[in-house]
């Protein structure tokens, strides 16, 4: 058994709480029943993970395996994600049969011909519910197994639970291939955030009475108002509470090493990769402040872009001692 594997496993059975571990194994179904008898759960549960890895080595267990327990996992615990809502439209009032052997396979492949390094594991549920973990990688790395994206997706709906992996520029992929496999024509994100799955499809499945209802939408009107003081106090730190600058105009000069497919014969070029990168709006330094709280980026923002303020504020002091008041600013 792969080494990151053994790891990963590991880690899965130890966020499970102590008393459901067996059950949970049980329910992955990886593990024969005379393999658990020989687990002593009352250890501690490191011990009980490295027995349970011991195990899985015996069975040769591969990553497929491992994705399936987390699978399971998240299964069991959604609240420990946070879920957004997306919506799916037809261009006409068409319906189809929904295939699920189909639909897998435009999935995969659509994820796989834009991204090499990806894997992708599915697990149906009794409720028409199809879960997916996604595994993002790159050109150059291995997926990263730690940093997944999860959809659940209910079958002749057009109504997707998704929770974004940190890397949030797989989410345009993610729903090119949810578009595409459940032949939608686009898809779009709802007002609707939480950490409860179900409450969030109760609400968009109409399965609650009134007073349920009420009780769900104050839930997740706390949790937005929750985020949203985050990025508030985020924000509020990098920019402070007054009126920033006018500033019209920023560049950037950049500077790295040039990384390209082996299958480029390319490989061999020595010099840095340089490039500029210009910024410019009527008020440059507002314009990146209203960002996040628009929600058009996360908060905090990239470092990037919020060394803009400091080194802009730093310029200005200098021009102000001077009596110039510029309206550009160049980054080195």
């Amino acid at each position: 058994m792969d080494e990151t594997v053994a790891e990963y496993i590991r880690r899965t059975v130890l966020k499970i709480p102590r008393h459901e571990i067996k059950a949970m194994l049980q329910t992955w179904g990886f593990l024969s029943e005379a393999q658990l008898q020989t687990v002593n759960f009352h250890q501690t549960k490191d011990s009980v993970s490295q027995q349970v890895v011991q195990l899985c080595e015996d069975n040769s267990a591969d990553i497929k395996q491992a994705a399936l327990l987390d699978i399971i996992y998240n299964h069991i615990y959604p609240n420990k994600r946070i879920w957004s809502v997306y919506q799916m439209n037809k261009s006409g009032e068409e319906t189809d049969f929904f295939d699920l052997r189909d639909f897998k396979k435009k999935f995969k492949r659509r994820l796989q011909t834009a991204l090499k390094n990806v894997t992708i594991n599915f697990k149906e549920y009794e409720d028409n519910a199809i879960w997916i973990r996604i595994a993002w990688g790159t050109p150059y790395k291995n997926p990263n197994q730690y940093k997944t994206s999860y959809v659940v997706y209910h079958s002749q709906t057009p109504y997707v639970f998704i929770s974004a992996s940190v890397i949030r520029s797989t989410l345009p992929l993610l729903c090119q291939a949810l578009v595409v496999a459940s032949n939608y024509h686009d898809i779009r994100e709802m007002e609707l955030r939480s950490h409860c799955l179900n409450s969030l499809k109760d609400i968009v499945f109409k399965r609650y009475s009134q007073v349920s209802h009420s009780v769900m939408d104050l839930r997740i009107i706390q949790e937005n108002k929750n985020e949203k003081e985050r990025i508030l106090r985020v924000n509020r730190e990098v920019f402070g509470d007054g009126p920033q600058p006018k500033l019209e105009f920023a560049q950037y000069k950049l500077e790295t090493t040039f990384k390209s497919n082996p299958s480029l014969d390319v490989s061999d070029i020595k010099e840095p990769f340089r490039c500029l990168v210009k910024f410019s709006s009527p008020h440059l330094l507002e314009s990146l402040k209203s960002l996040a709280p628009a929600g058009l980026a996360d908060a905090p923002l990239s470092p990037l872009l919020t060394c803009i303020p400091q080194k802009a504020r730093n310029y200005f002091k200098i021009r102000e001692r001077k009596g110039i008041f510029p309206g550009s600013f160049v980054s080195p």
